[in-house]
């Protein structure tokens, strides 16, 4: 018979500081869904272009930033299926990024290097999650 593989200390440092990362691109979503991105501070152009993303991108991102969620989730749960979440969280992200690169005109407020920055930093650490959730899941960590 296995024996269980114990579970690392670094899952629970990788899932819990994910899971708050994640949880601020569901804010982000939530508050343009419901319409209260103006108490984050957008205002102008900024509300309008993300007010009036077409319902394919909106779809994507709804991909993107809930399948990173539910990605930690798992793997704070330690399942398997953490891999397949972050790999739907990478779809999701490609298709955010195809529209916000070469489809949508991204008014001059959100064309900022500190935004290219921040897209940049989205796009190493979902990726950094997926590989880890699969070595994690080759590890036997993961059930």
């Amino acid at each position: 018979m296995n024996e269980p593989v114990k579970t690392p200390w670094h899952l629970w440092v990788v899932g819990i500081v994910s899971l708050l990362w994640n949880a601020g691109g569901i804010n982000s979503y939530l508050s343009t869904k419901l319409g209260v991105l103006e108490t984050m501070g957008f205002e102008g152009e900024a509300l309008e272009y993300f007010y009036n993303f077409p319902a394919w991108a909106t779809a994507f991102w709804a991909l993107g930033v809930w399948g990173a969620f539910l990605g930690s989730a798992a793997l704070l749960l330690r399942r398997k299926w953490a891999v397949m979440l972050f790999g739907i969280a990478l779809v999701g992200l490609l298709g955010t990024t195809v529209y916000q690169q070469f489809v949508a005109e991204v008014p001059d407020a959100l064309a900022t290097t500190g935004q290219l920055l921040f897209a940049a930093a989205i796009w190493i650490i979902t990726l950094s999650l997926f590989f880890y959730a699969r070595k994690m899941a080759a590890a036997g960590v993961l059930r």
